[in-house]
């Protein structure tokens, strides 16, 4: 992954310390160690965001920050893709979840009214909570592990082709060089 790619998106710490609405984690963003941009910081940081990204649970960004904190990675990244499910996209993740989890469980599905409430919602929820959690569990885990090795062999081969284009180029300038001190 391109290294200064990430860098240009992600928020500055220095910034960060200076938000009044943030100055209770501020011993957290103070950690360099939570803003590397390395191959594994980055790819711990995917599978975190992701991870928590879909589990059904409120303050999901504050697991993200936790995890990140847990596993030294990047603290930006992860809590930022947890943002994969916001209020326009959570219906329809969380529907796939239920789904796969009814599937997996081998129960049957709970078909929706003409009109959802959310009294319908929580009069069905002891029902619909068990394939609910099951599907996002095993989508997390499957979310978390392919993007982390995912990243990991995108960072690898970004490196390997930057070395070889740099190699090319070293070879096209030795030649160049060469040429004109035949001529």
């Amino acid at each position: 992954m391109p290294r200064r790619f990430l860098q240009r998106y992600m928020p500055k710490p220095d910034t960060l310390k200076r938000q009044r609405s943030l100055r209770f984690i501020a011993p957290l963003i103070a950690d360099p160690g939570l803003w590397l941009l390395t191959r594994r910081s980055v790819a711990n940081a995917f599978s975190v965001g992701l991870f928590c990204a879909m589990l059904p649970i409120p303050f999901q960004m504050v697991v993200a920050a936790v995890g990140a904190r847990l596993s030294r990675c990047n603290l930006a990244l992860s809590v930022g893709l947890v943002w994969i499910t916001n209020p326009l996209t959570m219906p329809l993740i969380f529907y796939a979840n239920y789904r796969l989890g009814t599937f997996i469980l081998g129960a049957p599905a709970r078909e929706a009214p003409s009109r959802i409430s959310t009294r319908w919602i929580a009069e069905q929820m002891h029902d619909m909570l068990p394939p609910l959690v099951v599907g996002s569990l095993v989508t997390a885990i499957v979310l978390a592990l392919v993007a982390n090795v995912g990243i990991r062999l995108i960072w690898r081969w970004h490196v390997s082709y930057n070395w070889k284009r740099r190699r090319l180029n070293r070879q096209r300038r030795r030649a160049r060089i060469e040429s004109e001190f035949d001529d």
